[in-house]
């Protein structure tokens, strides 16, 4: 009898010791499988790269000669969508661009600034000098129909996007982006990529 006690008492505390091991491993599960955290760190809207590889876009150099978006890869791209005449929202986003790729310090030179022009409209000089070191590209807007995602009410021309160095869209970021948290975003990207 009091040896069944004893081996009683002995499978209680073999079962507490595992018990006690098992507790944050099945606490683990439960939080990422169950709860789910919700908690995000980034600004920009992350896309799974997976389901945007850069198309062949049909892109040409201003002077008419074809040059593809992924003559750039092994960058990061920031990338703008806009019409050659470049009113206020897209000077915006092209001096955004540039000081965000300035504000990388030595790890500026990753990142590659395109603007993907959808018309034929001859771009002002005083732009372009602006903008010395942007990509400029013109492509038809069909091309770029099911590839850029948009927020529900905007255009592509709304948004920024980021293309990793292995020519995927993986990022936008929404309307009137502040460019502080994209910096941030930016900083991250470049930190956590051993690529580009």
């Amino acid at each position: 009898m009091e040896q069944d006690k004893q081996k009683s008492k002995g499978r209680w505390k073999l079962m507490l010791i595992v018990a006690v091991c098992a507790a944050p491993i099945v606490a683990s599960y439960l939080t990422y499988y169950v709860i789910k955290p919700t908690g995000r760190t980034n600004y920009g809207t992350l896309l799974d790269p997976r389901n945007y590889p850069m198309p062949a876009l049909g892109t040409t150099a201003l002077d008419g000669k074809p040059q593809a978006l992924s003559d750039f890869k092994g960058k990061w791209l920031m990338l703008q969508v806009d019409g050659g005449e470049c009113l206020n929202p897209c000077q915006k986003k092209l001096t955004d661009m540039r000081q965000l790729r300035l504000a990388q310090g030595k790890e500026m030179d990753r990142i590659e600034r395109v603007w993907l022009i959808t018309d034929d409209q001859p771009l002002d000089t005083l732009t372009m000098r602006e903008f010395d070191g942007t990509r400029l590209l013109r492509v038809k807007p069909v091309a770029l129909q099911g590839w850029l995602p948009v927020e529900q009410g905007t255009l592509v021309s709304d948004h920024i996007y980021i293309i990793d160095p292995l020519g995927n869209l993986m990022m936008r970021f929404p309307k009137d982006a502040d460019p502080n948290k994209i910096k941030k975003d930016l900083s991250k990207l470049l930190r956590a990529s051993s690529i580009g």
